[in-house]
């Protein structure tokens, strides 16, 4: 399972691995199902998840219905538990969106959600992120995950979002991260894919953030928490959830 799932991620396009994924997520379901793991998005359970990673495959990564990782789940559970999200009337922009996100978050009559990307054909707006077509201070919550390791001017992208956030707003913008390192690694004469993948983790990556990306954050005038949320839950409930105990969630706040 594992060769095959590593073969699949580095030999399909993205766009047509998502496409796939939905024509046989209900067959996907029905073969995982069982009670050892949770996916607390959906309240579905698995026998197993499914492995993921461009280059070492993680076990247990990849729910079979909602298709989330273990940043996902952190997240869902964080927002459902520490914030307002699921509550308040919020406005909401979401950039490059995760899909099973975006479908619920849709269906919220509480929230004014707004999903962009420059990309994808399934978002509201067709937006870049260095130049948002936004109007300054009007967003509650800005949830922007795993971009801004694509950019090369990120702090451009950091201070977009932070511009169309309001004040006393908040947001989560989670990024690859490698805790052991001091200071973010990038190399912009790395143009090559296979270099990149090497170097960065992902083809199409242009550094691997260190524990610094917090005063990177800041530096545009964000709060910036680096929040372990995963650790407030038992050793048996990080294993259900299929969380990464050491992964951190970057919350910001303006």
């Amino acid at each position: 399972m594992k060769k095959i799932a590593k073969f699949l991620l580095n030999a399909i396009p993205r766009p047509m691995l998502i496409n796939l994924s939905i024509f046989l997520r209900p067959l996907i379901v029905l073969f995982f199902k069982g009670n050892n793991f949770t996916d607390p998005i959906d309240g579905k359970s698995y026998r197993k998840f499914l492995p993921y990673g461009y280059g070492k495959q993680r076990a247990n990564a990849l729910s079979p219905g909602t298709l989330s990782l273990e940043r996902h789940r952190q997240m869902w559970l964080y927002l459902q538990n520490e914030t307002n999200f699921f509550t308040d009337k919020l406005k909401v922009l979401h950039i490059a969106p995760e899909q099973d996100f975006l479908r619920r978050f849709k269906k919220m009559d509480n929230l004014d959600y707004t999903s962009a990307d420059l990309f994808s054909p399934i978002v509201d707006v067709k937006a870049d992120i260095l130049n948002l077509p936004f109007e300054d201070n009007i967003y509650d919550v800005i949830i922007c995950n795993h971009v801004l390791e694509h950019i090369v001017d990120d702090r451009k992208a950091m201070s977009e979002l932070y511009r169309v956030m309001k004040p006393n707003g908040w947001g989560i913008i989670q990024v690859p991260m490698k805790n052991s390192l001091e200071k973010t690694y990038e190399d912009f004469t790395i143009t090559d894919p296979k270099e990149r993948q090497k170097h960065f983790g992902q083809y199409d990556h242009v550094r691997w953030y260190g524990m610094d990306y917090f005063d990177r954050l800041k530096s545009v005038g964000f709060e910036a928490e680096a929040n372990f949320y995963s650790q407030k839950y038992s050793e048996a409930e990080i294993k259900r959830f299929g969380l990464n105990k050491n992964e951190i969630l970057p919350v910001v706040r303006k």
